[in-house]
């Protein structure tokens, strides 16, 4: 394998164009996500699901994008960012294509698990080339938060469009409809992006630490999404946990002997991206982990149809979308890290004024305000903390920092999700019906998204703790030198 020089500067129209097929292939990894929830009825009915396995059309999902993100990362700075990219786009097309002619339960799952892998090399790959075709400060700013407006309108229009397709053609389209997405953005990448450019020296890619890191990850987020249901002292759960471990371990050692290691140690001197790491992991285990239980409270104590529920979920989306947009005009004008611990505290706020708002026969008025205030704190901090997380890393280097960041984002959502469903408990109340589950179930809510709350002042907590920490005391190798 070869390491990559930063390309040349394209032009001014060329960058735009460039940043519309990036945004849009965030678009279709929010879209591939979300679209699929909304289908799961039809889709369980449709290839035999049991109950208990058809959690695993969403979970194939993301056991295998977090468990590959650390790889999808070095691999994009080392195979070169626009052939990872297209690759990634015509894995997603051809995998959406193979799911939608899906006859069976089996297939399905590993198709969703071959879409995670995808996810895996789109996302790093995605986040890299922003990184390098726009410079540090203003212009990457910007872009940023183009990205991270076009992914909170997937989350959006998932929903929706998921709902108006099952309705009209079918579980089969929600995967029919990615299949001319991803190919349009895999031709237009190759056509727009600048060719991968190689340096002289010959380098060798970590394959043992490449294997350990990934097994490692994997296993350790199938164990956060199959012990809820499972047990955590079951024979899988506590067999996949040991051999995790020991994955995650050798990992470690491997990364001290070799020469050219998976995650080079030097990028845990940027303070930033360090920082980074701990906020995404804190951001999706409270932010992200939000709709799960709104979705529940919106259709199991509301009682909302899925398009009633699809709807609600729209004010949310734009409000977040425009987060993004405020984040990036704030980190400008007070700081990165004045605005990560603005949308934080507002993300708090908004979190304890929702769990207040939540009632039995409330309006969706009433919780309004709440989701406002959280949606605008997590869109400003999204675009924030995926700043952080860039600022100060070399060319050469952009690929792992967005994996690394990315992959502690995914974990972080695994981790909050299996704390706060085992804090609620929402599968207690088999004996109750009517009303009374409804208001039970309610309580377990309220409780989930006041944790929720304290969860992002913890958020808080790790940005001062890492605003102490002095910075490297030398700075980033440039493009030439890193490997």
């Amino acid at each position: 394998m070869s390491a990559l020089k930063a390309p040349p500067a394209p032009s001014r129209q060329r960058l735009g164009l460039s940043l519309f097929v990036l945004a849009t292939a965030q678009l279709v990894i929010a879209l591939d996500f979300n679209v699929v929830y909304v289908a799961l009825p039809s889709i369980g009915s449709g290839l035999g699901f049991s109950a208990q396995d058809l959690q695993w059309v969403v979970s194939a999902y993301v056991v295998a994008t977090a468990g590959f993100l650390l790889l999808g990362g070095r691999t994009t700075d080392l195979v070169g960012r626009r052939r990872v990219f297209v690759v990634a786009a015509l894995l997603y097309a051809g995998s959406s294509l193979v799911g939608g002619l899906a006859g069976s339960a089996t297939v399905l799952v590993a198709v969703r698990a071959v879409q995670g892998i995808g996810g895996a090399l789109l996302f790093p790959a995605t986040l890299s080339l922003i990184n390098t075709l726009f410079s540090e400060g203003p212009a990457r700013n910007r872009a940023l938060a183009v990205w991270g407006a076009a992914g909170a309108g997937g989350l959006c229009f998932g929903s929706l469009l998921g709902g108006v397709l099952v309705d009209a053609f079918g579980w089969p389209s929600v995967f029919y409809v990615n299949v001319p997405l991803a190919g349009a953005i895999a031709v237009a990448g190759w056509i727009l992006f600048p060719a991968d450019e190689v340096r002289g020296r010959r380098r060798e890619f970590d394959v043992a630490g490449a294997l350990a890191a990934t097994g490692g990850i994997t296993l350790l987020v199938f164990v956060l999404v199959h012990a809820p249901e499972a047990g955590w002292t079951s024979v899988s759960v506590l067999g996949c946990s040991v051999a995790s471990v020991a994955l995650l371990a050798a990992f470690a050692v491997i990364e001290t002997r070799t020469r050219d290691p998976l995650t080079p140690a030097r990028l845990f001197a940027h303070r930033s991206l360090v920082a980074a790491m701990g906020l995404t992991a804190v951001f999706s285990a409270t932010f992200s982990s939000l709709p799960y239980f709104l979705t529940l409270y919106f259709q199991t104590v509301r009682g909302y149809s899925a398009l009633e529920t699809g709807l609600a979920f729209l004010v949310p989306a734009l409000v977040v979308a425009a987060g993004t947009k405020a984040g990036e005009l704030a980190v400008g004008a007070i700081g990165m890290t004045k605005t990560l611990l603005g949308s934080l505290l507002l993300g708090a706020a908004g979190a304890a004024l929702l769990a207040l708002g939540l009632t039995a026969d409330g309006s969706y008025a009433r919780v309004l305000p709440g989701i406002v205030l959280l949606s605008a704190g997590q869109g400003a901090g999204w675009t924030a903390m995926w700043i952080a997380a860039a600022a100060g890393v070399a060319p050469g280097d952009q690929g792992v920092a967005s994996g690394l960041a990315s992959t502690t984002l995914q974990v972080g959502g695994a981790v909050g999700l299996a704390v706060l469903v085992a804090v609620a408990d929402t599968g207690r109340h088999g004996g109750l019906t009517g009303d009374a589950l409804r208001l039970a179930l309610l309580g377990d809510i309220r409780t989930a998204v006041y944790v929720i709350a304290a969860g992002i002042c913890l958020g808080t907590v790790v940005l001062l703790a890492f605003r102490r920490v002095p910075a490297p005391l030398t700075p980033a190798p440039p493009a030439s030198q890193a490997p």
